[in-house]
């Protein structure tokens, strides 16, 4: 028996100790019971800080993560703990971790309550929700729970065979998703009539058509343990084509501010009442960086727990307050009001918490009013 399968195996006797209806054992129990025997199982040295940093903070305002591994001193891998009992369904854990993840450079995270495990990959050029590689029960999958734990192994992070078996997933998906949108509508595409027409030499193309029209094909990938399903057909053809992987994010890159519009959408009022506070609160804005571009460099801000802005160790109550100060540092005292006049809302950029990209405050807010 593997280290790893007498860990788990140790772990399923706990929880079916303390897993009654109605009993918390809280997360740090969870932790010393649940999850730590399993990371030393996989080969992390819990007493290095070097290795396994717990309340890890990129920066000392960071709200901290409750264990970062490390290789070379360099964080690889985020486990966020919940406690046993918890709900891994509420979209606050896994976004949280996701964004701060994607912030902070590091791909992969681990969100677990002893019981269940998920691995995501924070970087995916995908809507959050398709970021989840991976899930198992430790107690009711104990061989699927060895053979997707030890993707987490202090080895198998090392060489990255986990990046190996998400990009054979990623693409399949695409390709799947693709395939299977050229087949299940009642109207074939022209160009999948020509392709097959050709290769019929004597049938037409009115003949290849009406044979597509009747055709239900599906299409059987590989799919990676317990990974989520592929998509399912859609009821209409959209000519979505496949597109290359897109290479990890480290490091939110700011972009631009689009060309303005001849017209721009109207601010309802209950968007203009939602206050960063609120964007805070609903988990799709996170304390973190801020962003800006003006007078052709980009400007980066910190946003607090308590909403404020922190700029160039000075603390600002209002988005518009701290852009103006971005414009002084760009320009000097002595602005004209006119000027120094700045909407924060479209000033600021940051991560959606929620979506994964980089857009303006503004567009946040309106996200969210909208939801």
């Amino acid at each position: 028996m593997t280290v790893l399968r007498e860990a788990i195996k140790l772990c399923g006797e706990r929880l079916d100790k303390y897993r009654r209806p109605g009993q918390r054992i809280g997360e740090q129990n969870t932790k010393a019971m649940l999850i730590e025997p399993v990371l030393h199982a996989l080969g992390w040295d819990l007493f290095d800080p070097d290795e396994v940093n717990r309340e890890y903070r990129r920066r000392s305002s960071d709200n901290p993560v409750d264990y970062a591994l490390l290789l070379l001193r360099t964080p690889r891998l985020f486990v966020e703990a919940k406690g046993l009992g918890e709900n891994l369904d509420d979209p606050r854990w896994a976004n949280q971790t996701i964004s701060y993840a994607a912030v902070a450079g590091v791909e992969w995270i681990a969100l677990t309550n002893g019981a269940q495990w998920r691995i995501y990959n924070a970087h995916a050029p995908v809507p959050v929700e398709d970021k989840l590689f991976r899930t198992v029960n430790v107690a009711d999958e104990p061989d699927k729970a060895e053979e997707i734990l030890d993707l987490l192994s202090k080895e198998n992070m090392r060489e990255n065979r986990i990046q190996e078996l998400w990009q054979g997933y990623f693409v399949d998906r695409q390709v799947h998703t693709v395939l299977t949108e050229l087949f299940a509508g009642t109207e074939p595409p022209a160009d999948l009539v020509g392709l097959v027409a050709k290769r019929t030499e004597r049938l037409g193309k009115d003949e290849v058509r009406a044979s597509l029209i009747r055709a239900r094909a599906t299409f059987d990938f590989p799919l990676p343990t317990h990974a989520p399903p592929m998509p399912a057909p859609v009821p209409a053809i959209t000519h979505v084509r496949p597109q290359a992987p897109v290479p990890p994010v480290v490091t939110p890159a700011p972009v631009d501010k689009p060309a303005p519009r001849t017209a721009k959408p109207k601010v309802s009022g209950e968007e203009r009442g939602i206050k960063v506070n609120d964007l805070l609160r609903s988990g799709r804005l996170l304390p973190g960086p801020l962003f800006s571009r003006y007078d052709g460099k980009t400007w980066e801000a910190e946003l607090t727990d308590a909403g404020e802005v922190l700029f160039r160790r000075e603390m600002y109550s209002s988005l518009s307050t701290a852009g103006s100060a971005v414009k002084t540092a760009a320009r000097g005292p002595g602005l004209p009001k006119s000027v120094l006049a700045t909407d924060g809302w479209d000033f600021w950029s940051a991560r959606d918490a929620v979506q994964g990209d980089v857009v303006s405050l503004k567009l946040i807010r309106r996200r969210l009013a909208q939801r």
